[in-house]
């Protein structure tokens, strides 16, 4: 089996940082009034900047295919041309259309040799499933090179203009038109953005490579019900109905296609899962925590800060908070690019030394899903 290293990250972020005072002024306002939400979420989150791909008036600028398009292009230059890519695994999920599938689409953009395509979808664990297949392809000799991409372009379902249906059946049915908590609460967690990685079965000749020890990713949906959906409406049992069986005016007046959390399920389930796995995964492969240098968990909120700590620590697995690192509050929650812009952080400016070991976690709310990565520094 060959060894696997990332040699190279590449991020593209869309238009200018995005401030907190900001977001109302760009996705508007539902029913014409300042969210209620907003501030409590903000608040919790601790985001300060995020990044959308649209202008100061609401109008797009990039489609998620183009965003991640545009970060792989930044992996390639004279010494590894794009003309030697063999794999492309993009995982996103927020693509812009049903079919063709989002890799299809990148690749069309990038207007290359063919290639070998796969798309995963889903939330946030999406990206590092890109990762693990990208991995696997070259572990297992099928190919000597690929690239793995997770991106997000999901503002433009967060506009107010796509809650305006909602609200004015409400109106219609003399109930208060405020948009659920469960849908208004994505509205200020969420950010657009893409990051990709370029993994080979050498590291770089010159500089620093990471190697790619081992991905685990799994699912607890046999447990746990839906958190986090979008194209479904939710009963009180916790049973899903997707938009394959609704009737078209139920898709405007129930805004179906809106990312709705289930916040009830989410704090209660989250944490102790992906901390159980963890301290599974410690024994599985005798990892001595001592020796980890840095530990990146995606975060979709600081608000779970201080409740994985507490957590992990519970089990007896802590990573000490001064190995933990985040770029939550600057860079803002980008789903499934997150793990990947928070690697790209560490590697492009300096902050790795040869024979460092770094832990990626990654929890997904849709079903409850978590990936973690164990690499070290080369």
């Amino acid at each position: 089996m060959n060894e696997v290293y990332i040699t190279r990250l590449s991020k593209f972020l869309p238009n200018e940082p995005v401030g907190n005072d900001e977001i109302e002024g760009i996705l508007g306002m539902v029913n014409g009034k300042p969210s209620r939400a907003r501030h409590m979420v903000l608040g919790s989150n601790k985001i300060k900047t995020r990044y959308y791909a649209l202008d100061k008036n609401g109008n797009p600028t990039h489609t998620n295919a183009q965003l991640t398009a545009a970060a792989i292009k930044g992996l390639f230059n004279d010494t590894f041309p794009i003309s030697q890519l063999q794999l492309l695994a993009c995982g996103t999920s927020s693509p812009d259309q049903l079919l063709p599938n989002h890799a299809a689409m990148v690749h069309g953009l990038l207007k290359c040799q063919p290639v070998e395509l796969v798309s995963t979808s889903g939330a946030c664990a999406a990206g590092m499933q890109a990762l693990k297949y990208a991995y696997m392809s070259i572990k297992c000799g099928n190919t000597s090179n690929a690239v793995c991409s997770g991106s997000e372009r999901i503002s433009g379902a967060m506009l107010a203009t796509k809650f305006e249906p909602e609200t004015e059946n409400l109106k219609s049915l003399s109930e208060n038109p405020i948009l659920a908590f469960e849908k208004d609460f994505l509205r200020w967690m969420l950010s657009d953005g893409a990051c990709a990685a370029l993994l080979q079965d050498k590291p770089n000749e010159n500089g620093l490579s990471l190697r790619v020890n081992w991905v685990e990713i799994a699912s607890f949906a046999h447990e746990l019900e839906t958190c986090m959906y979008a194209g479904a409406v939710k009963d009180e049992h916790g049973d899903t109905k997707g938009w394959w069986d609704m009737l078209p005016e139920e898709w405007i007046q129930q805004s179906v296609f809106a990312l709705k959390q289930d916040t009830r399920i989410l704090a209660k389930n989250i944490v102790p899962s992906g901390a159980r796995m963890w301290k599974q995964l410690v024994e599985r492969y005798q990892l001595n925590i001592d020796e980890l240098d840095y530990f990146l968990p995606h975060l979709s909120s600081e608000f779970f800060r201080p409740r994985i700590d507490e957590e992990i620590a519970r089990l007896g697995v802590p990573i000490p908070q001064e190995k933990w690192f985040t770029n939550l509050t600057w860079v803002g929650n980008v789903g499934t690019a997150s793990p990947y812009l928070m690697l790209e952080e560490l590697m492009n400016t300096g902050r790795l030394k040869k024979g460092q070991q770094i832990m990626m976690m990654v929890p997904e709310s849709a079903r409850f899903s978590y990936a973690y990565a164990h690499l070290t520094v080369v």
